[in-house]
C-alpha cells in the first residue's frame, strides 16, 4: 500500500526516509511515495452475554406446547397461547425453542431473565476451580503487617479459595523455630471464624507452612 504526501522545498531538503523516492519538479511542491505500514488492528473483546428466549410475537411457530405452573401440557396455536397469557397480564415465554413443537410459560418476562442470570451466575460461581492463594510473611514481621495479611486471608477464604500460610525463617532465626511456629499457631488462631485447618503445620526447607479452607 502506497501514499502520497506532499511537501515543500524547503521541507524535503531536510527530509530523510530509507524507502521514499524524490520526483524533482520545478513547480513549488514536490511529492514522494512510499509505503504505508497499517497500524496494528485492535479487537474488543467480545461481552458474554445470556442468549434472552424470545417471547410474544418473537415467538415465530405455528403451534407451542404451553405447560402450566402444575405440569399440565397442551398444545395451542401460537395466536391462542399469546392471547391465554395476555388475558392473565403475563408474557408467553419460550423455555425449550427446540423441541417439537417449542415448549412454552405464561409469566412475567423480567422476572424470568432475572432468575435465569441468577442461575447462569450460580453455575460459574460451582464451575469455578479451587485456587491456593499464598499468604508468607517472616520471622520478624510485625502486627500491623501481620493484621493486613490476615485481612487478605479473609477476602481469599470468602471466595471460596484456601490458602497457604507460610513463615520464613533465615539465618539465626533457624535456632529459634518454636518462635516461628507459635508465631504462625497465633495467626491461624485470629482466622477461626473463616477457616479451617486443611493441613496441620509442617516444615518444608526454612519455611513452616499451614493450608486452610474456607470454613463450611
Amino acid at each position: 500500500m502506497w501514499t502520497l504526501v506532499w511537501l515543500h522545498l524547503d521541507q524535503i531538503a531536510s527530509f530523510r526516509h530509507p524507502s521514499c523516492t524524490l520526483r524533482a519538479s520545478p513547480s513549488v511542491l514536490e511529492f514522494f511515495s512510499f509505503p504505508l505500514i497499517p497500524l496494528r488492528q485492535r479487537y474488543s473483546r467480545p461481552v458474554s452475554q445470556i442468549v434472552k428466549p424470545r417471547v410474544n410475537e418473537q415467538i415465530r411457530v405455528p403451534e407451542v406446547l404451553l405447560v402450566a405452573e402444575d405440569g399440565v401440557a397442551e398444545k395451542l396455536p401460537i395466536a391462542v397461547a399469546i392471547a391465554r397469557a395476555q388475558e392473565q397480564g403475563y408474557d408467553l415465554i419460550e423455555v425449550s425453542p427446540k423441541a417439537v413443537p417449542p415448549v412454552v410459560k405464561i409469566g412475567d418476562f423480567g422476572s424470568y431473565l432475572y432468575r435465569l442470570k441468577k442461575k447462569e451466575k450460580q453455575q460459574k460461581s460451582h464451575s469455578k476451580q479451587t485456587e491456593v492463594k499464598v499468604i508468607r510473611f517472616g520471622f520478624r514481621t510485625d502486627v500491623g503487617d501481620l493484621n493486613r495479611l490476615a485481612d487478605q486471608s479473609r477476602e481469599f477464604l470468602a471466595e471460596r479459595n484456601m490458602v497457604k500460610v507460610s513463615v520464613t525463617l533465615r539465618g539465626r532465626e533457624l535456632s529459634n523455630q518454636q518462635f516461628a511456629v507459635d508465631k504462625l499457631k497465633k495467626f491461624i488462631l485470629g482466622l477461626a471464624d473463616a477457616a479451617e485447618v486443611d493441613q496441620p503445620a509442617k516444615k518444608q526447607g526454612n519455611q513452616y507452612i499451614v493450608i486452610l479452607r474456607p470454613k463450611k
